[in-house]
């Protein structure tokens, strides 16, 4: 029996934490891109929501800036949750469903009123309705006129 080199121990912990930073890295850069337009759009039953979120006035923001919740640990399972969910619509062919969930309304609206708030602390209309859309249909997606009648992004 040979005893054990000194350094295998050493070179086994700095290996370790190597991989460790580069999955958390890999990690990082995946869930950046899985928010994006362009991912997002790669699958047909997106394709409207990219469009209309590209000529909106919140085309400067990942779609999961607003579809998903801001608090990583709440992120990771809603995610995996609602991309399980389009990516089986998609192999059905289904368009994304409309209305969304409430959950998935709930989570709209916490980030709506988050990235809002120091615009809507003076505004009383506040409370009057439950969502931010109630009021504010048109404003990411332009749902209610059809693509081929849309001017501007506000409309």
């Amino acid at each position: 029996m040979g005893t054990p080199r000194t350094g295998s121990g050493l070179q086994c912990l700095l290996g370790g934490v190597v991989l460790g930073v580069v999955l958390l890295a890999a990690s990082a850069v995946a869930m950046r891109v899985t928010d994006q337009r362009p991912f997002c759009s790669s699958c047909h039953v997106m394709q409207t929501a990219a469009v209309t979120h590209k000529l909106s006035s919140h085309a400067n923001q990942a779609c999961n800036d607003c579809h998903t919740p801001v608090s990583l640990g709440a992120k990771l399972p809603f995610k995996a949750s609602e991309g399980l969910s389009d990516f089986t619509g998609n192999l059905a062919g289904k368009e994304v469903s409309m209305p969304v969930s409430l959950r998935t309304k709930d989570v709209v609206n916490n980030n709506c009123r988050a990235c809002h708030a120091p615009t809507n602390m003076n505004v009383a209309s506040m409370e009057t309705k439950k969502y931010c859309v109630d009021c504010h249909r048109n404003v990411a997606h332009m749902r209610i006129k059809p693509i081929t009648t849309r001017m501007v992004a506000y409309e």
